[in-house]
């Protein structure tokens, strides 16, 4: 099945060189909005999964607003959470949505816009075999339980066949550190394995059965790259940044889907009812033949009472162009825009700052 993946190699090359323009920002250690001569600062930290996108925004809003800086550290949904709490950032970021009780965490109210669709996909480096390999969700599951310990075993080997593989344990990766990308894949294996739900469960963290951590979506992709036989997750962005194969998976009507921003778009179409109620809306393994299952939004979280003028009306201005204009940006970077009624929600829900 050939699945078309939009975005050029020059785009690609535009977000390395962004990235790698913004290091020094997410090195600092984050601290709350400040103002130098003539330049309001803002920091935020969190998501690695949204970082290219936010590097890419962040960069191109202070080319139109030389007078504002916006510094992202990329430490990690959880990191990004923690950081907002204690109230030493502007605005954190999270893949995965604040539910009723951890807003309850917080002392003032919390404002959550999610800002693109990304994809999770399973990394492998397997000498020798250079397929686009095939993965059930009870093979995903199996791996990371510890059930599936070789690369041929019969529950690999039955879903791709013609393929030799060869002998060798698996080493699973993980992430070591809070991830919102654990938990979107922690949250599709919760729902594809009851086991998995009952032992591990889902979270930014959770306790992993097997497997060796690496911190940040660069160390899940650096250990992978650099152990043979290793298998792990990653953002769509980071495998393909990285020249890493990475698997199709076996979505809710029994297809094998490589992720792509069309699929991973049908995912949340698939939930328009639920994000009239409540954007808050998890899109793992959602229906659909062609759907990717491993999709999910990733979410700003901005405080919705700020005190300083300037820094609120600056950062609500950053939304709506970040709603507006900023979408543009999503595809060449290998993220999914986002569906305009969830545009249409969260340009209302601006005015809940004040």
């Amino acid at each position: 099945m050939k699945i078309r993946i939009r975005g050029t190699i020059a785009a690609l090359a535009v977000t390395l060189a962004l990235m790698g323009l913004l290091t020094a920002c997410s090195q600092q250690e984050s601290g709350p909005g400040s103002t130098s001569p003539g330049v309001l600062t803002l920091n935020s930290a969190g998501s690695t999964l949204a970082y290219p996108i936010y590097s890419k925004w962040f960069a191109e809003y202070h080319d139109s607003h030389s007078n504002v800086q916006i510094n992202y550290a990329s430490i990690g949904s959880g990191g990004g959470i923690q950081q907002l709490r204690s109230g030493t950032v502007d605005f954190g970021a999270s893949d995965m949505p604040l539910n009723d009780k951890l807003l309850g965490t917080f002392k003032s109210k919390i404002v959550q816009f999610a800002t693109v669709l990304g994809a999770v996909v399973p990394i492998y480096n397997i000498p020798g075999v250079k397929a686009d390999l095939r993965f059930t969700p009870q093979v995903l599951a199996g791996i990371y339980l510890g059930k599936i310990r070789k690369w041929d075993d019969p529950a690999i080997t039955r879903a791709n066949p013609g393929i030799h593989f060869p002998n060798k344990d698996i080493v699973p990766v993980y992430r070591s550190d809070g991830s919102g990308t654990t938990f979107v894949w922690t949250d599709f294996l919760s729902k594809v394995s009851p086991e998995w739900k009952t032992k591990v469960g889902s979270n930014t963290s959770v306790s992993w059965p097997v497997g060796l951590g690496g911190k940040g979506s660069e160390g899940v992709t650096g250990v992978v790259e650099q152990t043979p036989y290793a298998f792990g997750y990653v953002e769509l962005i980071y495998a393909i940044q990285n020249h890493m194969g990475y698997g199709l998976v076996q979505n809710s009507e029994g297809k094998f889907i490589k992720a792509s921003l069309d699929n991973v778009t049908l995912a949340a179409q698939s939930a328009a009812k639920e994000l009239a109620r409540d954007i808050r809306v998890s899109i793992t393994n959602a229906p659909g033949p062609d759907t990717y299952p491993i999709s999910t939004f990733t979410y700003l979280l901005i405080p919705a009472r700020i005190d300083n003028a300037t820094r609120r009306e600056t950062i609500k201005d950053f939304l709506h162009w970040m709603l507006t204009d900023g979408q543009k940006d999503a595809e060449p970077l290998s993220y999914s825009p986002l569906p305009q009624q969830v545009v249409d929600i969260e340009l209302k829900q601006i005015q809940e700052i004040h």
